[in-house]
């Protein structure tokens, strides 16, 4: 059995209306239809059932087409609304349709209403479908935003309870084993001395066994970060970076007090490291420079470098996780990563990222108006100015 089309008429003449049900019926269409004069009883249609197709006269006594067809975008939008008139000039129809109108249909050839009914009802039905999709993938990517937003901050209180095991537990062990070897070493007879020679040995290798636990608990999360803030974190790890690496890193900020937030934090501090990582295997450079200051309530990290540069291709290769990692990273506080560059000029990596609670700050600095310069970084900003 088919399924009957509910149908809405605007119509105010009784004969036309048979007119219509019979064209519908000739070509087969099951329908129910109710047929209305005024805009009160239109209104009160379309807020009881809604239909499937709204018919309409374009000339009514007291209710014209023009205003039928505003209510019901404004009611039901997605509902298809057809005319079916005696007259309408070229111009009208056009802008019957531009206004939001699904067809046309002329009293003197109803032989075309049942195929636009038809064609109306396909085409709602698949604007619905793909609405339904869209809706669909919106929420499928707020749940994995959502996620990705968990796994991050999961993997972070992992990194950190990590972090403080091994300097706490294994931090102490160690001490505890060298004190041990030191009350051991002070008992030995002095005349023993391959054995105070390798006491002496041991408790060296122990003092370079805390150094590496030390460094790895740092480098699973630095405790700088959570006790004195992004900015004294920003420059701990340029200088780590220049010490290691041997590549001249300046940082500078423009900013009167720490972030708090530690979502903020972290995400900068995170994207900073992977494009030290960057620069550090396919940049080739002999400097780098970071820059950190607020702009119209957005905290900006600026890293450039001089080095080979970067191609479009590369910034948009969708294997890059590491860049992937970054913008994602950002865009889960609302911000985003810009990448610039070209062969042999550098590469320019911007991190923009709404703040909460915006610092209070100097205006953008210029050349000469680094406050706060890393007192690690001045003496090599001033031999090498900036060109």
């Amino acid at each position: 059995m088919k399924k009957q089309i509910q149908i809405l008429m605007v119509e105010d003449d009784p004969a036309d209306a048979e007119l219509v049900k019979y064209a519908l019926r000739k070509d087969g269409l099951a329908f129910i239809i109710e047929r209305v004069e005024t805009s009160e009883d239109f209104l009160r249609a379309m807020a009881a059932d809604a239909p499937d197709v709204i018919l309409s006269d374009y000339a009514l006594p007291t209710f014209d087409g023009y205003s039928a067809l505003a209510l019901a975008q404004k009611m039901l939008p997605d509902v298809p609304f057809i005319f079916v008139t005696g007259t309408l000039g070229e111009e009208v129809a056009i802008e019957t349709l531009k206004n939001g109108a699904t067809d046309y249909v002329l009293k003197l050839r109803l032989s075309r209403l049942a195929p636009a009914v038809h064609r109306a009802l396909r085409e709602a039905k698949e604007r619905t479908e793909r609405k339904q999709a869209v809706e669909q993938l919106r929420q499928s990517h707020e749940q994995l935003r959502a996620l990705s937003v968990y796994l991050q901050h999961v993997r972070e209180e992992e990194r950190m309870r990590i972090s403080r095991a091994v300097h706490d537990e294994l931090g102490q062990a160690l001490t505890g084993l060298k004190i041990d070897l030191s009350w051991l070493s002070s008992r030995l007879p002095k005349q023993m001395n391959p054995l105070l020679e390798k006491t002496r040995s041991m408790s060296s290798h122990i003092d370079e066994t805390i150094q590496t636990v030390r460094r790895i608990s740092t480098e699973l999360r630095p405790g700088i970060l959570d006790h004195l803030g992004l900015v004294a974190a920003i420059e701990w790890q340029a200088n780590e970076f220049q010490t290691r690496t041997g590549i001249q890193c300046r940082f500078a900020h423009a900013l009167d007090r720490t972030i708090l937030d530690e979502n903020l934090n972290t995400a900068f501090f995170r994207i900073f490291q992977e494009t030290l990582t960057n620069i550090i295997r396919h940049a080739n450079a002999t400097r780098v420079e970071v820059d950190l200051y607020d702009e119209e309530g957005h905290l900006i990290l600026e890293i450039r470098d001089n080095g080979r540069g970067i191609t479009r291709q590369q910034i948009f290769n969708m294997k890059s996780i590491g860049l992937l990692g970054m913008r994602e990273r950002a865009g889960l506080l609302g911000g985003e990563v810009r990448i610039q560059g070209a062969p042999k000029t550098g590469t320019k990596v911007t991190i923009s990222i709404p703040c909460t609670a915006p610092p209070r700050t100097n205006k953008r600095h210029n050349e000469n108006s680094y406050s706060r310069r890393p007192r690690s970084s001045t003496a090599w900003a001033e031999a090498n100015p900036r060109r």
